[in-house]
């Protein structure tokens, strides 16, 4: 039932009434500048934190040469950021209350510019770990504080292109980040990577001065620092913490048969079930927590997860397919990839018209459709004869749901929620994404592992003496060895050893390929299952975020 046809006293017209009391308030404030010039401002900053995220990838065999360092300690200089920048996304709500919203994000804009300078000038890794440390907790501030600033600027029937805005810096950051960072170290140094940070930031901390403005909801707010959730703030380090490192150290460690990771394990789920436990029951909770009782917010964080999962496997997946089977360097593998990040591009701002004109949950839906869609394309078409064209196209077919997705789950997640809440639920949000994209990350590169040695397992027992197919292939390389195709050629010995060893490398090239097929089928599934789930979101307004009461 629609809330016209509830009646005067009953149930969905008060609940109606109640959802949209804060209104008044959110609609009466409006900034002074252009919302856009405002949005641009906002999603620079962003943008440049999401970036390196990802920048430094490519730069690691380089940043550990010159550093003194192992390619294995050189992996810390990811971690470290990840683990930082984890931590204060959810903490984003009350530093806006004890700072308010504008000194609090020139703050974090000023740590991380001032940060990335010394993370280039760093002369040894402990240094640059120590600043990327500083880096990712300054960071962590600037996304959810920019998502709550578009919030807040556009009124409901925009904010949908606002968000679109805000998820062109998100998800195509990170599609250009390894590009990017490949072709600044090789052409110039590793340590520029850092470097372009510091002009940005400095124009950013201007331009925030003078644009942006709080509304009353996102003042400083006195006795924010009375009775301070020491217990809540160990129990999110602590558990986040593990996790992240955990995360991304598991496959590593051969998970569970490590003891490290076990044990990290543990750590994990003590301290966040710990966590979510004690900050249930604290009336000034570091983290509110009590907001997951709407189940409508709820579900858009777990979509969120899931996006961040799909978005990094595919990311992560196809450069790694390109260049370990298919011999690319990683400026091809990156122009494969740009492509859809062309596409993002240009399906933000759709999704943000079509969130005027079609429920968030339905746009939801068709994004998740086209996902599981195109991870479906994924296992029919990927194989080792695919040309850089066919690539660039599954690409494409890769990421156009991820079109679909960003902005319709951000503005579900606001429905029903108070303008006061603004940060807090930015920041739950982007935490979900980014914990999501470890997740998926580790996910993909295990299972491609795993199931590389299940095919290879398969693929030997048919491939030995006794295979009439396998001894005619490995008769005629044998052959072809042995005369040296023209050139020369080899003893008899040497020629099998020979065809022995490409036999057994195109058996492992099949496998990992096969491998690549099955993680994919997962990611199809994983889609499909969230498209059903996403007809229990709750119906908004066309152009808002309020909810339409069934």
């Amino acid at each position: 039932m629609s809330d016209l046809a509830a009646t005067p006293g009953s149930v969905p017209a008060t609940r109606a009434l109640r959802v949209r009391a804060a209104a008044p308030a959110h609609e009466a404030w409006r900034p002074s500048f252009n919302p856009w010039l405002i949005a641009v401002v906002v999603a620079l900053a962003a943008f440049m934190e999401v970036l390196d995220t990802s920048i430094a990838n490519v730069a690691l065999p380089y940043m550990a040469g010159n550093l003194g360092a192992s390619t294995d300690e050189s992996t810390w200089i990811l971690t470290s950021y990840l683990v930082s920048n984890a931590i204060v996304l959810p903490l984003s709500g009350f530093f806006v209350n004890l700072l308010g919203r504008k000194l609090y994000f020139r703050i974090c804009m000023a740590i991380f510019t001032v940060s990335s300078l010394m993370c280039g000038l760093a002369p040894s890794l402990g240094t640059i770990l120590l600043f990327r440390v500083i880096q990712g907790a300054g960071g962590g501030g600037l996304q959810p504080v920019a998502q709550a600033i578009l919030s807040d600027t556009f009124p409901p029937e925009k904010r949908g292109l606002a968000f679109a805005l805000y998820g062109v810096t998100v998800v195509v950051a990170p599609t250009v980040g390894p590009t990017l960072g490949g072709w600044i170290t090789d052409n110039y140094s590793w340590r520029w990577i850092f470097f372009i940070n510091v002009p940005v930031g400095i124009l950013t901390i201007l331009l925030v001065r003078k644009l942006i403005e709080d509304p009353p909801w996102a003042k400083k707010k006195a006795g924010a620092t009375a009775n301070f959730d020491y217990v809540g703030v160990s129990l999110l380090v602590l558990g986040v913490a593990s996790l992240q490192v955990m995360l991304d150290k598991g496959q590593e460690d051969d998970w569970f048969g490590s003891r490290f990771i076990v044990t990290l394990m543990v750590l994990a789920v003590v301290g966040l079930v710990s966590l979510v436990i004690w900050e249930w029951f604290q009336k000034k909770p570091i983290i509110d927590v009590q907001m997951f009782r709407n189940l409508n917010f709820l579900g858009a964080n777990g979509m969120m997860f899931v996006l961040g999962v799909m978005l990094f496997s595919s990311l992560v997946m196809m450069p790694l397919f390109l260049q370990t089977l298919m011999g690319y360097t990683a400026e091809n593998a990156g122009l494969v990839l740009s492509g859809g990040g062309l596409l993002l591009l240009f399906l933000m701002p759709v999704a943000g018209v079509l969130s005027t004109k079609i429920r968030s949950r339905y746009l939801v839906a068709f994004g998740w459709l086209m996902l599981c869609i195109g991870m479906r394309m994924s296992t029919r078409l990927l194989d080792l004869d695919v040309s850089f064209t066919s690539a660039s196209w599954l690409r494409l077919a890769q990421v156009f749901g991820l079109g679909f997705l960003f902005v319709p789950i951000n503005l579900t997640s606001y429905i029903g929620m108070p303008a006061e809440k603004s940060n807090s639920v930015a920041g739950l949000v982007n935490f979900m994404r980014n914990i999501g994209s470890s997740v998926g990350t580790s996910m993909v590169t295990t299972l491609v592992a795993r199931r590389a040695q299940v095919h290879q397992v398969f693929l030997t027992q048919r491939a030995g003496l006794g295979q009439v197919p396998w001894e005619r292939g490995f008769g005629g390389i044998a052959a072809h060895v042995a005369t040296g195709g023209g050139s020369g050629g080899f003893s008899a010995v040497d020629a099998a050893r020979h065809a022995y060893g490409l036999l057994y490398q195109s058996v492992i090239q099949q496998a990992t390929t096969l491998a690549y097929i099955d993680t994919f089928q997962v990611l199809a599934i994983v889609a499909g299952l969230m498209f059903l789930v996403s007809f229990l979101l709750k119906k908004n307004e066309l152009g808002g975020g309020r909810v339409v009461v069934e």
